[in-house]
Formats: structure tokens, C-alpha cells, sequence
């Protein structure tokens, strides 16, 4: 049974993904049609990056993930069927995908869409099609030509000195969780088992232990874990962080390491 996966900015309110989803059934009447996301912030490739990233590598085999954000075909964005994983991505090369896979993917094709009727709804009208065909087993190379590497956009790194890491929030998740482009791993090798301070927003804000679980902290306190993802995330245990301590994208979250001699 193919699995067709779709990841948009266009919330549910318009006729868009209702048009798409009766397309694709009407094209592909056995698959299954998974929502990954459709409240992606509007443009916002490294959202979908970040949201398509974390998702991916659940799914079965065979797998089709038709992603429109930012779906405007143009020099510098071609339509691309990528194949990486054993899975296949379809959608605008705008350097979003180049967010999503750290090395280039083992099959990248750019797609014709000269046979196409090219308008302002490029996912309904040549998109959906092509996902079909390929949840339906068709190879990706009949669609167009082999593009040597992806597109990329440099991702927001931390900043690292011998006793801090500046990182920043790259999401905001539904309980308004902030997440951070600081890794455990990178997290363990500078911390070294020495004691630190994670400040949110100030110094106002101050957390001193790393949780397992958000219920380690009592009912609307501060903590930090890393998620499941490997990534930092602050929160509130049953609060909403990100209201209450006016935490945005690319808001800075400092760690400061101390000798323990020191502190």
C-alpha cells in the first residue's frame, strides 16, 4: 500500500489541500495519505526542514513526501524527485532539502516540466501526478535529469567559546516548547562534567540541571531536556514557555560553563 506524506504552509482553512488530496486519491485511490504538517509558518523553509527532518526516518520504505513550501518553480528552485534512505522527496530544490540531508542524497532528478500546464498551483497540477507515479513504482529518472547536488542553505550553528555556547531557537513546537540548535553531543563535550547555567532571554532566567522528563520539575518551572530529536528544548512543565518568557525564532539561549572550584 503506498504511503503519500504532505507538508504544506497552507493550514486547513483553504481549498488547496482538499483539491491536492482528491487529486492524488483520484490518481492513486490505494494510498494512504498522511498529513506530516500544514501550519508551517508561511515561506518558512527551515521549519519545514526542521519538521520534515525529524519525520522522515519513521516511515516505511517507499515512502513519497510531497513537500510545497515555497513552490514556485525558477532557475535557482527546480522541481526535484530526490531518493535518499530508501524513501522519495518531492518538491522545489530551494535549499530546504538541503537543510534535511547532511550529505547529497544517492539520487537527485530534476524534473521536465515542459510537458506540464504550468500555473500557481504547480502541487495539484504537475506534483501530485508525478508522486503517484511513484508511489506507484515508476523510477524517478523518467521524469527528467540527474542534477549533480541539492541546494543549500547555511543552518543557524551555535556559537561555541572555551566557557559558553551561545545557541538559538530554530522551532517552536505546539505546547509553545522552545527548541535549540545546541546537540547533546555537543552539550557533553563542552560541559566536560562541570557545572553550568543555561540562561533563557537574561540572566533573569536561570536553569542548572539538564531534565530526563518534563514531570522532574514541578508543575510551572523552568527546565531543559533534550528531546527525542537530540536537541535542547526549554520549557515550562505544563506552561507555555515561549509566551511567558517572550522566547522567539533566533532568540538566544546562553550556556555558560563554570570550574567546579568556582561555583
Amino acid at each position: 500500500m503506498p504511503v503519500i506524506t504532505l507538508l504544506t504552509d497552507w493550514t486547513n482553512e483553504d481549498y488547496y489541500l482538499g483539491a491536492l488530496k482528491g487529486k492524488l486519491l483520484k490518481n492513486c485511490p490505494e494510498a494512504t495519505i498522511i498529513d506530516l504538517s500544514h501550519s508551517v509558518s508561511r515561506f518558512n523553509s527551515a521549519q519545514a526542514a526542521f519538521i520534515l527532518k525529524n519525520s522522515y526516518k519513521n516511515f516505511p520504505e517507499n515512502t513519497v513526501h510531497l513537500i510545497g513550501i515555497n513552490c514556485e518553480e525558477g532557475e535557482e528552485s527546480p522541481f526535484v524527485i530526490i531518493k535518499a534512505e530508501g524513501q522519495f522527496f518531492i518538491g522545489p530544490d530551494n535549499g530546504m532539502f538541503g537543510l534535511v540531508f547532511k550529505n547529497n542524497p544517492e539520487e537527485i532528478i530534476q524534473i521536465n516540466t515542459k510537458k506540464y500546464t504550468i500555473d500557481s498551483f504547480p502541487e495539484l497540477n504537475i506534483l501530485s501526478e508525478i508522486s503517484c507515479k511513484i508511489a506507484a513504482g515508476e523510477q524517478p529518472a523518467k521524469f527528467g535529469v540527474v542534477k549533480s547536488e541539492i541546494n543549500r542553505q547555511v543552518p543557524l550553528r551555535p556559537t561555541i567559546d572555551p566557557d559558553v555556547i551561545m545557541g538559538s531557537v530554530i522551532y517552536i513546537d505546539t505546547y509553545l516548547n522552545a527548541i535549540v540548535n545546541i546537540t547533546k553531543e555537543l552539550f557533553e563535550k563542552e560541559c566536560a562534567n562541570r557545572k553550568f547555567s543555561i540562561y533563557v532571554g537574561s540572566n533573569h532566567y536561570e536553569i542548572n540541571k539538564i531534565n530526563t522528563k518534563y514531570n522532574e520539575t514541578q508543575i510551572g518551572e523552568l527546565l531543559a531536556l533534550f528531546n527525542s530529536s537530540g536537541l535542547l528544548e526549554i520549557a515550562i512543565n505544563k506552561g507555555q514557555a515561549c509566551n511567558l518568557l517572550n522566547i522567539k525564532i533566533n532568540s538566544h539561549i546562553r550556556i555558560k560553563f563554570y570550574d567546579n572550584k568556582n561555583r
